[in-house]
């Protein structure tokens, strides 16, 4: 197939403009779904709209293919105007399964575009999302929505003939040919999606090849296929001038953390038990040794918070990460740091649901948790994020920048916001980030800085700090 100009409009068929569009990708587990939306979003974001997005994926560890408890989504909400929120009801659904039908069709609004991959409604599947009836044959679906019935799983395997992959290796790339398909539909460019999968797969030409074909077919395919009578345009957003980047709220939090060791001076320790959706920050900031962070894996969260406890000791800034489950065990070792007046940060990045609750879940449910989770007196500053972009100030400024100053312990409290996208404009210079400006109001000099009158530990204590920093340096 030749090479797509997807950024010209396309000849053939009326486009109708937008202000805005919310769709949402759902399949199961295995489909690739969040995949699909990040580079749906990516497309999006490289055209100049602005952008917000919700990622939902299953809290089991593997529910059986096809069930409803397997069903993985991501929803975007693009347009020409500021966006602020995903979306509540959706413009288009592309539903991979029986399962994510049923899941999700009431969230369509009534006269929606309704795409179903038809492959998948068997008995077997039919069965296993509760369906009496095939919903296919159900003449009620055509009437509420514009109904686009395409055996996506048929397509693709026809579009990568050829190639030397086996039938299951043919059948993950139907998600590409479910991108390709709605990027036609909403004229979105797909040329940041065929650089991705061209990086992406470097070291496995088979597979590079099998995703752009199948990409391409589906973009083809709706340029070509009778059923669509249009596409529809979303102009460019009007934003500020600057360098906007599509940024979470976990790895705004990390550049943050690397933003304030640079400005601080001060080597930072991150401390972290793996725990969804907080364990991003651990992955983000492991690959940046060279601006003197250290991370390290406990093996508890217990053991966590003890290791940067033992940072702070020692000269340096403690940071660590958890979600609700984690920060009610680690409320004893907060506690120990307000007495010894030693700067830690938590970022507490909120999930649903008591105890271990549902991980991949996000929620803002710990505020309380927060503010009153310790014994006695032990006060905590807390401060949360209003966006994903929010979350690289609140740890730069608020946070990690400014607790060595001031001996204090603060929380950062991202909800939805950890793993939602959105386009923000972050400071910026050529070869890395600039650091921060200086903060006002109450951020004083760092401990130990000139300038800095507050009394001074201990000359063992300064000692043995002295040998710890020199350790982490």
């Amino acid at each position: 197939m030749s090479d797509i100009a997807a950024s010209t409009p396309v000849v053939g068929k009326p486009r109708r403009e937008l202000d805005r569009a919310v769709v949402r990708f759902a399949g199961d587990s295995g489909d690739g779904m969040q995949l699909t939306g990040e580079q749906f979003t990516s497309e999006a974001a490289w055209a100049g709209n602005d952008i917000a997005t919700f990622p939902n994926f299953p809290a089991e560890i593997r529910a059986p293919a096809g069930t409803l408890f397997g069903v993985s989504s991501f929803q975007l909400q693009f347009g020409s105007r500021r966006v602020y929120t995903p979306g509540d009801r959706l413009d288009c659904l592309v539903a991979m399964n029986p399962a994510a039908l049923k899941v999700h069709l009431l969230d369509l609004k009534e006269g929606g575009l309704l795409i179903l991959n038809t492959s998948p409604f068997d008995k077997k599947n039919l069965d296993r999302a509760g369906y009496t009836g095939n919903p296919l044959e159900d003449p009620t679906l055509g009437e509420r929505y514009r109904l686009h019935k395409i055996d996506v799983t048929r397509l693709t395997i026809d579009a990568l003939a050829g190639l030397a992959l086996n039938a299951k290796e043919k059948d993950r790339c139907k998600n590409f040919f479910a991108l390709g398909l709605v990027s036609w539909i909403y004229t979105r460019p797909i040329e940041p999606t065929l650089e991705w999968i061209k990086k992406k797969f470097t070291k496995n030409a088979d597979i590079a090849e099998a995703n752009t074909r199948a990409l391409k077919a589906g973009y083809h395919f709706g340029e070509t296929a009778e059923i669509f009578s249009e596409c529809y345009g979303i102009e460019p957003a009007e934003m500020a001038p600057g360098l906007y980047r599509s940024m979470t709220g976990n790895r705004a939090l990390a550049w943050g953390v690397l933003a304030a060791a640079q400005r601080t001076g001060l080597p930072i320790v991150y401390g972290a038990y793996p725990i969804t959706p907080a364990s991003d920050i651990l992955h983000e900031l492991s690959q940046y040794k060279r601006f003197r962070v250290r991370t390290i894996q406990a093996e508890d969260e217990i053991a966590a918070i003890g290791m940067v406890i033992g940072a702070a000791f020692g000269g340096a800034i403690g940071c660590c990460a958890t979600s609700g489950p984690g920060l009610a065990l680690k409320s004893e070792g907060i506690a120990l740091g307000v007495m010894a007046e030693l700067p830690l940060v938590v970022f507490n990045v909120q999930r649903g649901g008591p105890s271990t609750g549902l991980p991949t879940k996000t929620e803002q449910a710990d505020l309380l948790q927060a503010l009153y989770g310790r014994n006695s007196e032990c006060p905590v500053v807390i401060v949360a994020p209003a966006t994903p972009g929010d979350c690289f100030y609140i740890a730069g400024d608020r946070a990690v920048g400014r607790v060595p100053g001031q001996r204090r312990r603060a929380m950062a409290h991202p909800g939805p916001e950890g793993a939602a996208r959105h386009p923000d404009p972050l400071p910026h210079r050529a070869g890395g980030l600039l650091p921060l400006p200086a903060g006002g109001g109450d951020a004083g000099p760092a401990l130990g800085a000139p300038g800095d009158a507050r009394p001074r530990a201990p000359d063992r204590r300064t000692r043995e700090a002295a040998r710890h920093r020199q350790r982490l340096l």
